[in-house]
């Protein structure tokens, strides 16, 4: 059973280990070495590697792990640039970066990705391929690799893993908690879903399902309801439930129909503390209100996918915040992978739950905005501070929501209606 869930983990559950090095030292040849299999394509040429190869694996006991293999840093080919600028984004999403080697061929390229590693305090493991032809020392720094013609898939497995323990990111180790922290041992959580036009077919969403696992590995219980059949469950139940969630689409629904003693949210903001900083969220939504018709906005996907004909992030939200602001904001969409370097022409950057990001990607979204002074919110924030419950689907969170009171009295922004100051 272990097996089978660990081969079906989501990739933004996975450990990222970003294969990193100069052409031709090693990288893919490592790699299929590892996975035991051709996951990428070797050659002597320069420049073999176009686009990242991702290959999922099982290393037990580290645990499901995301190989990245990347095009080579000193690619001088026609589509070089191009290569090097993919390999670069790796970065923000890499959780440990396995740097291959020739020992005593190294040049400033190694020290390079060992700087914009440090830069973002991710961890880097040193492997000298080609051991065979360049021995390292015996107190070298990493794990030795002999080369595939001549290596032991066995021992090169178990040196990663050990070491991999060693350095592997305490967020991984112990992750943070999706919905667990909020009930009780012995508790209800109540989770509202839509089934519409979005919903697929035959099943949930992954936010559901993470949060539904995350209630019983938490030993609570969940009860899963459609928002026209919540107000009638309420009244069958002899006790309220411990805590309400809903798709933020749903969110003035949920929180009119929840008695006010009853803590609720959303599932985007759920994931919005799993993958980022809540509070960094909460204090971009205090921007909402200085928006102008002059403004930009930039909606952020982190999955790319078919837009619907009302598509929550391109048609919804735009049409929610202008509504809301009366303005005639300008807004802009970024999917999948990309994430624009001219933050700085944007006024607000609403980002969706990033149930598809692992969360060094996502620290790495807000760490930009940062640097950039970019607000930056969440949908299930942007959504929710449209509809005027904002603080209703923050209370479970005091810091965050403290977070979003002192930036909105910061900027002078009139509390919603019905909020208490």
């Amino acid at each position: 059973m272990r097996k089978k869930f660990m081969k079906t983990t989501p990739k933004s559950l996975r450990l990222h280990l970003a294969i990193f090095g100069r052409t031709n030292t090693g990288k893919s040849s490592f790699l299929n070495l590892v996975a035991g299999q051709d996951v990428a394509i070797t050659s002597d040429v320069p420049g073999t590697t176009t686009d990242v190869v991702e290959k999922p694996m099982e290393l037990l006991p580290v645990g499901p792990v995301v190989f990245l293999d990347t095009a080579g840093l000193d690619d001088v080919s026609a589509l070089g640039e191009r290569r090097i600028d993919k390999t670069e984004r790796v970065f923000d999403r890499a959780d440990v970066i396995l740097l291959i080697t020739e020992h005593g061929r190294e040049t400033d390229f190694e020290s390079e990705v060992e700087h914009k590693a440090a830069e973002r305090n991710t961890p880097v493991l040193r492997i000298h391929n080609k051991a065979d032809l360049y021995r390292p020392p015996a107190d070298h720094d990493g794990i030795a690799c002999c080369s595939v013609d001549a290596g032991s898939r066995t021992g090169v497995l178990n040196a990663l893993k050990r070491e991999l323990l060693k350095i592997c990111p305490e967020d991984f180790v112990r992750p943070p908690p999706l919905v667990g922290d909020l009930l009780p041992p012995g508790g209800l959580a109540a989770l509202i879903v839509p089934i519409d036009l979005q919903a697929p077919k035959g099943r949930l969403i992954l936010p559901q399902v993470q949060t539904i696992r995350d209630a019983l590995d938490s030993d609570a219980a969940a009860l899963v309801v459609k928002e026209r059949e919540y107000r009638a469950l309420l009244d069958r139940l002899s006790a309220p439930p411990d805590l309400v969630l809903c798709d933020s689409q749903v969110v003035l629904k949920m929180t009119a129909d929840t008695p006010p003693e009853v803590p609720c949210t959303t599932f985007s903001i759920l994931f919005a503390r799993l993958k980022g900083d809540l509070s960094a969220f909460a204090r971009g939504a205090a921007a909402i209100d200085r928006l102008t018709g002059s403004s930009r906005v930039l909606i952020a996907e982190s999955c790319s996918h078919h837009a619907l004909e009302d598509d929550i992030g391109r048609v919804k939200i735009p049409r929610w915040l202008r509504q809301y602001t009366g303005a005639a904001l300008e807004f802009e969409v970024c999917a999948g992978r990309d994430f624009p370097d001219d933050l700085d022409s944007y006024d607000l950057v609403v980002q969706c739950g990033g149930c598809m990001q692992n969360r060094r990607e996502m620290l790495s979204r807000l760490a930009k905005c940062a640097e950039a002074r970019v607000p930056v919110t969440n949908y299930g924030m942007a959504i929710a501070s449209t509809q005027g419950v904002l603080e209703r689907v923050l209370t479970p969170f005091p810091a965050a929501l403290l977070a979003w009171k002192r930036e909105r009295d910061r900027t002078n922004t009139p509390p919603q209606t019905g909020e208490t100051a």
